[in-house]
């Protein structure tokens, strides 16, 4: 594939209305999804995860969704074959691919490729992962914070992957992850990108999240939460440790009521939305943060030149 060709970028915090706006523009354009949703690869978790409806799907085809089961590995790495394979693949159909998704390092590594960095040494992680199973990952999440502030702050206190493979390049190398990203520049493109990140006002993201969260329970998300766990899926599971199932799982074992277990469900996204923000606001141009009424537009635009232009994109 040519270095150059031309990708649109629709991301955002959750619950800043990526899908739907993708959703009214495929009603002009020949458009297809590129999903860049670190969930939305799961299978069998579809509530939680904001996942399109069967009825979306057959107005606009998504790919790198129900990719893995929810205990397999899923990475970047993985992210960015997957992704520029289905890339192509929509372009030779002569569709539009546009990634849209909120998952910035998935993003960010398909437009740019990945750091080097040392291959895994399952002894390490072993010992990590044994750590963690007994004091915690916000343990490790400390740990790393005294270590490497920068990197700690990009990671939720839960993120016992990230916040593993953090402590684990430290240990074989004795040199921050954040150094390997450095030297790597970032500044060689894979895709000529037109980027728009869409964000609502504070009030009114606020308001979609926790609308959002009302309308999972309403369509099953309890149901939801047991088959996972009938299936075997164990709470401990870092596709388990999601925003809406650790709180219901809670309910189920009588932790927590149910009114407290959506309050928190709302307040962990509405956190994770800032943590999203910050990240992007950390990499992208200001000029590309729009509220979705200007978002459409301007990529009704984009995909125009798109149509106009074949060959250039």
């Amino acid at each position: 594939m040519d270095r150059k060709t031309s990708l649109i970028v629709i991301t955002g915090p959750t619950g800043s209305g990526k899908t739907g706006i993708a959703l009214r523009l495929a009603g002009k354009y020949p458009l297809e999804v590129i999903s860049a949703d670190s969930m939305q690869v799961y299978r069998h978790m579809d509530i939680a995860t904001a996942k399109p409806t069967p009825e979306e799907l057959s107005l606009l085809p998504h790919h790198l969704i129900d990719v893995v089961d929810p205990d397999e590995e899923f990475n970047a790495g993985m992210f960015v074959s997957l992704a520029r394979q289905k890339i192509s693949e929509v372009r030779a159909r002569r569709a539009i691919p546009v990634v849209v998704g909120g998952t910035g390092l998935y993003i960010k590594a398909l437009i740019y490729g990945l750091a080097s960095a040392p291959p895994r040494s399952e002894k390490v992680r072993a010992h990590l992962k044994s750590v963690a199973d007994e004091k915690g990952s916000p343990h490790l999440w400390g740990l790393l914070y005294r270590l490497d502030p920068e990197t700690a702050r990009n990671l939720g206190q839960n993120d016992r992957v990230r916040i593993v493979r953090s402590l684990e390049i430290m240990i074989l190398t004795g040199r921050r992850p954040g150094e390997f990203y450095h030297e790597h520049g970032f500044s060689r493109p894979y895709y000529e990108v037109c980027t728009v990140c869409v964000v609502p006002g504070r009030d009114r993201l606020n308001e979609n999240i926790d609308s959002r969260v009302i309308r999972m329970m309403e369509s099953g998300l309890i149901e939801e939460t047991k088959r996972l766990l009938a299936l075997g899926y164990s709470p401990g599971l870092r596709s388990m440790q999601t925003l809406a199932y650790k709180h219901i799982i809670g309910y189920l074992e009588s932790r927590v009521g149910l009114d407290l277990a959506v309050s928190l469900i709302q307040r962990d996204t509405r956190r994770y939305a800032k943590r999203q923000l910050t990240w992007m606001r950390s990499h992208y141009e200001s000029s590309t943060f729009h509220p979705p009424e200007d978002a459409f537009p301007i990529l009704e635009g984009m995909l125009r030149d798109e149509v106009s232009n074949p060959e250039e994109g």
